[in-house]
């Protein structure tokens, strides 16, 4: 019976041994802002020293495609973009990130602010919706 003891106890042993502990290989998670399906708030629009950067997409940044940046909806989100003073809208692509201390909710490309109506004066109050 000893001998059954011993070996049962060399078997949880080298169980113990091969099994990783519980903790090990999790990823402490980040919690993972998501947008409303529309917000309101003030969009501008991109210098043209940005011309040809790359984005935070990875694309490279060009000022007459009908793109945007954000700081909580995904990469690729396609989003309507409506100017609340003239009820233009426009449909423009994510793939840039605003600076942390921004205030505004969208920057749009100079061809999207165009549409909208407010590249001469620079900033708008608009809407954004998820597509």
């Amino acid at each position: 019976m000893m001998k059954h003891i011993k070996t049962g106890f060399k078997i949880l042993v080298v169980i113990a041994i091969l099994t990783p502990p519980l903790w090990l290989g999790r990823e402490k998670k980040r919690p993972v802002v998501v947008a409303k399906k529309s917000d309101m708030g003030t969009a501008s629009y991109y210098a043209d020293k940005f011309e040809g950067r790359k984005t935070a997409s990875g694309e490279v940044f060009d000022n007459d495609s009908m793109t945007a940046a954000h700081n909580t909806l995904p990469l690729g989100t396609l989003v309507k973009v409506t100017n609340l003073s003239n009820g233009r809208s426009v449909i423009v692509k994510i793939t840039d990130r605003l600076h942390a201390t921004n205030s505004r909710i969208i920057d749009l490309t100079q061809t999207a602010a165009r549409e909208l109506g407010f590249l001469t004066r620079g900033l708008a109050r608009v809407r954004v919706e998820r597509v």
